[in-house]
């Protein structure tokens, strides 16, 4: 098996929305310990369909929409690097970044000194879909293309599995037309308790297909897009929540139960930080109804919950707040935790921050 895998990423310039401002980010990627280049590094907005490669000089440039993004820098055998930018960033168009060569950790060592599980993928590859593609009809439409580049290690102690990629994993979404190509740091799904956790940086390449193929992915992605968190980060920004179909209600600390919040603009919820970016916090959990669309039947199959319910129903605990941007990203993501519905869409349902439905 190669385990050198090389992933190519195009320039995709972004077809701006009216209204919609831009800016342009540039630099130069280079060793840390030699100072030399490095042609070819990957260089991209995680979770978008923006990214270049470095060229023979180390330099890269990349067009974007106002808003906020994790940039992602990767090269074989070094460390990657991800960091928030936004239009505001200071040197934004002189940004040097400097690659370490990786070094095995202890935890590393420990994972390599544990057998790995023979057939791997033929024992838990069908449960690592459902948990990480997801279980929906678009997900049951997911691919992924390379799974000999992923390792499975089972843990008797813990009773914990864990995944990890030795290469790039493609993932082909066949039901909204883009192949993601996603840096897997790990997954691990601990039994005792049922917990999955999931780490990387994906990269969105959209798919070319037939006239009847191309209409059928702007639908679906048209579908996805409804009720998500994305539109839903979007909606609170831009103040427009009960117009886009989203209610959303108050879970107290330690309480199960919820109150309506009449005004999702009040300023002991938000907070408007300039033009272009807002502040939310709560004292507690939100519960976010979509009333636009119905959960999907086997969502209420797999949860035991009526088959009438009429409403799409989301658990959303921000931690100590989040900042929106204004193409929906926030941040920071690792403190926001989301169940419900939105705990049942996955990675086959999601789509890249520069998905807007009107450049469709």
């Amino acid at each position: 098996m190669n385990k050198k895998h090389l992933l190519i990423l195009m320039i995709w310039l972004p077809l701006f929305s009216l209204g919609q401002g831009s800016f342009r980010i540039a630099g130069k990627v280079t060793d840390a310990s030699t100072k030399q280049p490095l042609q070819g590094a990957s260089v991209f907005c995680q979770n978008t369909t923006i990214g270049t490669v470095t060229s023979e000089e180390g330099a890269f440039s990349l067009a974007l929409t106002n808003g906020g993004y994790d940039l992602v820098i990767s090269f074989s055998g070094f460390e990657t690097q991800a960091f928030h930018i936004n239009n505001t960033t200071p040197d934004i168009t002189s940004i040097a970044i400097e690659l370490t060569p990786k070094e095995k950790s202890l935890e590393t060592i420990a994972i390599v000194a544990t057998n790995e599980v023979k057939n791997g993928w033929e024992k838990y590859g069908k449960f690592l879909a459902d948990n990480f593609l997801g279980k929906t009809a678009n997900a049951q439409q997911c691919i992924i293309a390379n799974p000999e580049v992923l390792h499975f290690f089972f843990s008797k102690k813990r009773n914990r599995l864990k995944v990890t990629a030795d290469s790039i994993l493609v993932i082909q979404n066949k039901a909204l037309g883009y192949t993601i190509h996603y840096t897997l740091d790990s997954f691990v799904h601990e039994y005792n308790g049922s917990k999955t956790i999931y780490t990387g940086y994906p990269f969105y390449e959209q798919m070319t297909g037939t006239d009847q193929e191309m209409k059928s992915w702007k639908q679906a992605r048209k579908t996805a897009y409804k009720g998500s968190v994305l539109q839903f980060m979007r909606a609170y920004r831009d103040s427009t929540l009960n117009g886009d179909g989203f209610k959303v209600e108050l879970i107290a600390d330690r309480s199960d139960q919820s109150s309506p919040i009449y005004n999702p603009y009040d300023t002991a919820y938000f907070d408007i930080v300039d033009s272009n970016k807002v502040n939310l916090f709560f004292p507690g959990r939100l519960r976010v109804v979509y009333n636009k669309e119905k959960p999907d039947p086997a969502y209420l199959a797999a949860n035991k919950l009526p088959g009438d319910i009429p409403f799409q129903i989301s658990i959303l605990d921000l931690g100590d707040g989040i900042v929106i941007e204004e193409n929906g990203y926030y941040y920071d993501q690792k403190d926001v935790l989301t169940l419900g519905y939105w705990a049942w869409e996955k990675m086959g349902d999601f789509l890249p921050y520069d998905y807007y439905p009107e450049e469709e």
